[in-house]
């Protein structure tokens, strides 16, 4: 399928409101507007015919690209060499802040660094996923794409005096034309979203102080982090990565901004992670201060603290909190195809929403939970509200822990018993507890601590299976589940104890392949899906925490720079890894940079204690 790039092939901007993916040949091939979940504007990442795109790359028939970011900042360099020369298109989107806008701005510079280059620009938006047909309007500064729920007006970067190069242009409903550049010029494009005003000429200038704020941005903002370790470059790529990825006016943390990338080339496990877990964004804050990054943890805290008060799907079968939400806190994610486009690799279905959002997943009371308690012992507080909401919470789950539920992987095989949804509702009544006595909080305490106990109890008893040694991914199984691998860290079982040793020892035996670790076994264990998946990056970042909490060190740090021999030439991973290298899933995904940064934090210490 070689009219797809890799999914590695990508660098990402963005704003803090959307984002946007750029292929190592100029093609941003993704982007959605106004918001990270809005139906896109490019989309030939999943339909190369009807997706829609904005390319930039030399007309010369070979050429050599190489793709990085300016340091310290998301913004994105691409470069291409050829025998009459070499270019750039560098990209980037000025931060929009944190009052939402549906003006936003993807900003394409082209310049030839030396000899000559003539670039050949093609701008091809499909509105709405491809299903809202548009208009084209010249200007002599410029065009406009208009469809009935958006325009995407296209600016020229120029001096009035400056030599008109463009050439060849044509176009019906598309743009096409060829720029021809010597050494030391310059020309570039601004593509707005919900203009102000008609296209317009901007001055260099002008760009130039576009350039400058977003590069000031970036680097003042990554100048707050504390880490310092082994691991320094690929922590603050990771930890700019997941800034790119949340929406500034909630503090919310989408797990991924794509949808639909596979999990299985030509399989059926394509979904949407345009959206905010309460699981993947509760994990942010230990990351997030991990390194010093007060703000954004305590937006997400105040996020959740609204949903936890608002307390949507009380009367359902979810419980008080749904799994997912849209970044503005909203819970209408009712699951769709997309019949029309092909998938990416003619991997169909393609799905915007998703049907797992109302599932039953227990464990997300204990993230909630264990966040909010690690806040506060970072200074971040919550208050009488925020308490008197978590009782309510508090009182639902302890008439409901004891069930089963659909897990953390949002199995569609039918619910059971899993061992980590009781593990984390166990944290969640710990960390209540300890809550309340640390700051004299109203509580039900006796009530509280009889779960909690009962819940351990009943974890040694069900979800340590005697034949494998282990404990296992759901009651009456034998199967192993990496996300286990999270225990120790949570504090239910010491990383020494015996059980949790021999648990270790299994999971490497049946989950790691040469330092890559799997989710489970869906053979062993079915979930309701056909095909297979990749190793899971998170899972490996995991996996190298665990060892480093054992002890383990050498072996840890083996597994860490084998992993961060996977990322892709930026840094960034998706979901997942295939035998071949590949990356699969969602791109970048948040979760597997939250674990980077955990691992490399615990590993550090681990490192420095031995020494």
């Amino acid at each position: 399928m070689d009219d797809y790039p890799l999914i590695e092939n990508h660098g990402l901007i963005g704003d803090l409101q959307t984002a946007a993916l750029v292929t190592t040949d100029g093609t941003v091939d993704w982007f959605c507007c106004p918001r990270f979940d809005s139906p896109s504007v490019f989309g030939a990442l999943l339909d190369r015919e009807k997706g829609g795109h904005c390319t930039v790359r030399p007309a010369h028939a070979t050429y050599a690209t190489k793709q990085l970011y300016l340091p310290d900042t998301a913004v994105l360099v691409t470069r291409f060499m050829t025998e009459a020369g070499a270019g750039e298109v560098v990209d980037f989107m000025p931060v929009t802040g944190t009052t939402v806008s549906a003006r936003h701005r993807l900003v394409r510079m082209v310049r030839c660094v030396r000899g000559s280059m003539t670039f050949e620009i093609d701008i091809a938006p499909r509105f709405d996923y491809g299903r809202e047909p548009h208009e084209l309007h010249f200007t002599e500064q410029g065009v406009v794409f208009a469809s009935k729920g958006l325009e995407l007006t296209v600016h020229t970067v120029r001096e009035p005096q400056d030599e008109r190069l463009l050439n060849t242009l044509t176009g019906q409903n598309d743009l096409h034309f060829a720029l021809t550049l010597q050494a030391g010029e310059q020309r570039g494009m601004v593509l707005e979203s919900s203009a102000d005003g008609p296209p317009r000429e901007i001055r260099h200038d002008e760009f130039q102080q576009l350039f400058d704020d977003t590069v000031r941005f970036w680097r003042s903002w990554l100048g707050q982090s504390r880490y310092t370790g082994r691991w320094r470059e690929a922590v603050e790529r990771a930890a700019v990565t997941l800034k790119l990825m949340t929406y500034a006016p909630s503090g919310a943390l989408v797990a991924a901004p794509t949808a639909g990338l596979p999990e299985q080339l030509g399989g059926e496990r394509n979904w949407d992670y345009r959206f905010t877990w309460i699981r993947d964004a509760s994990f942010s804050v230990y990351a997030l201060l991990g390194l010093g990054f007060t703000d954004e943890a305590k937006a997400f805290i105040d996020w959740l603290s609204d949903r936890v008060q608002e307390r949507v799907g009380s009367q359902g079968d979810s419980g008080p909190l749904n799994i997912m939400y849209k970044v503005d806190g909203s819970s209408d994610l009712d699951e769709e195809v997309l019949e029309h486009w092909e998938g990416y690799e003619r991997s169909a279905p393609v799905r915007i929403g998703n049907g797992a959002a109302t599932q039953l997943q227990l464990d997300i009371y204990g993230e909630a939970l264990d966040s909010i308690s690690f806040a506060h012992r970072h200074g971040l507080q919550l208050g009488h509200r925020g308490w008197t909401s978590l009782l309510t919470l508090l009182d639902w789950l302890v008439d409901h822990w004891d069930q089963a539920g659909e897990g953390l992987w949002e199995t569609r095989g039918g619910r059971q018993h899993f061992t980590y949804g009781r593990v984390m509702s166990w944290v969640a009544f710990d960390r209540a507890l300890r809550l309340a006595a640390d700051n004299g909080r109203p509580a039900t305490a006796a009530r509280w601590s009889s779960a909690r106990d009962e819940i351990y109890a009943q974890v040694m008893a069900k979800g340590w299976n005697e034949e494998r040694h282990a404990f296992v991914q759901h009651f009456g199984s034998d199967v192993l589940d990496s996300s286990l691998l999270r225990a120790p860290t949570v504090g239910f079982i010491t990383p020494d104890d015996p059980m949790w040793v021999s648990t270790l020892d299994a999971m490497e035996q049946e989950l790691v392949t040469d330092s890559l670790v799997y989710r489970y076994n869906p053979e062993a264990s079915p979930d309701g899906l056909r095909g297979s998946e990749g190793t899971f990056s998170l899972c490996t970042f995991m996996y190298v925490d665990a060892l480093a909490r054992a002890g383990r060190t050498d072996r840890a740090r083996l597994v860490l720079e084998k992993m961060l021999g996977y990322a892709n030439h930026l840094g960034l991973y998706s979901e997942e890894i295939a035998l071949t290298g590949r990356q699969l899933g969602n791109f970048p995904q948040a979760f597997t940079h939250l674990a980077l940064i955990d691992a490399a934090i615990t590993l550090d210490a681990s490192l420095n204690r031995r020494r």
